[in-house]
């Protein structure tokens, strides 16, 4: 089958990562279907992808939604809960999906986790990636897990808004010393992983990370010296600075920052053990977009809310 054949759906073609994918899909030659909650956003891709909603409650047609596709690639999730919607809601709403695609004869399966999920995890966003995944190596279709950590680039939540406080607080009140670590993965290496995911039949697991490891702390002083700020570093009890940042959040109608994400983030859980697959750097990629990384907010919310 050559690609232009080929269909591929994807969930959430217009979200963050989702977009780049399809774009990516697009330039490879294959057709496009994207699976979305938000079906009138306006359109990035001037008709090139087939739009369809993602309606949980009805199995029929989602079915339907996904009948003649090769490839399903996955990407829907809940960061926090919210508006009726919760990590439990989240697994559940994925598995009703991924039934739905075995059934209609999907054969690949590409879904993105996060790296050190547990089905036993006491944070709901690792252990729902841990439930999913064991509910996919029993699904029976081929598939190809991907375990991102963090993602950086133009448009990134979390790292953008970090340099965003650098750049308009006088303090960043860092949890606890600042000794955990995370390895950020771009954006872009992630969304050509997923891509090239969808050949081949072979089950496969795959942490999707860069090549640089940071503490946060250090982290945090990189992005100080490539910003030029002021701004002081100041260690805090990790519910202390949960509840500054709970307070930024108030004041932009947003949520920065989980409790649940402080402890994953402490526990180092945004590492790998895996070679990385992804070469991007990130100090390399700060240092040539220092004049808009945190130049403006970037609302979790009011991407929910499109």
């Amino acid at each position: 089958m050559t690609s232009s054949e080929r269909l591929c759906v994807v969930t959430g073609a217009f979200g963050y990562t989702g977009r780049i994918i399809a774009r990516m899909l697009l330039d490879r030659g294959m057709r496009m279907r994207t699976l979305t909650n938000h079906p009138r956003m306006p359109d990035p891709f001037d008709g090139a992808v087939e739009i369809r909603p993602l309606h949980f409650s009805s199995p029929n047609e989602l079915r339907a939604s996904l009948n003649g596709a090769d490839t399903l690639i996955n990407t829907y999730w809940v960061r926090f809960a919210w508006g009726g919607e919760t990590h439990e809601s989240a697994v559940a709403h994925t598995k009703v999906l991924i039934d739905a695609a075995k059934t209609a004869g999907v054969r690949r399966l590409v879904h993105v986790s996060i790296t050190n999920p547990s089905a036993d995890s006491d944070l709901p966003y690792f252990r729902g990636k841990g439930q999913l995944e064991e509910f996919i190596r029993g699904a029976g279709i081929s598939y190809a897990i991907l375990r991102p950590t963090v993602l950086f680039g133009h448009g990134d939540i979390l790292i953008n808004n970090i340099a965003w406080v650098l750049r308009h607080f006088p303090v960043f009140g860092m949890p606890g010393r600042g000794d955990y670590k995370m390895q950020p993965v771009f954006v872009e290496d992630f969304a050509a992983l997923a891509v090239s995911s969808i050949d081949g039949d072979a089950n496969v697991a795959i942490d999707a990370v860069g090549p640089e490891t940071y503490t946060f702390a250090e982290l945090l002083r990189m992005l100080k010296e490539i910003l030029h700020s002021r701004c002081a570093i100041v260690p805090l009890p990790p519910t202390f600075a949960w509840a500054a940042s709970k307070i930024i959040g108030a004041i932009m109608g947003d949520v920065i920052l989980t409790m649940d994400e402080v402890k994953g983030l402490m526990r180092n859980l945004l590492v790998s053990n895996q070679p990385p697959p992804c070469s991007t750097r990130l100090s390399e990629w700060l240092r040539q977009n220092a004049d808009s990384i945190g130049a403006h907010y970037a609302s979790e919310l009011a991407r929910r809310r499109r």
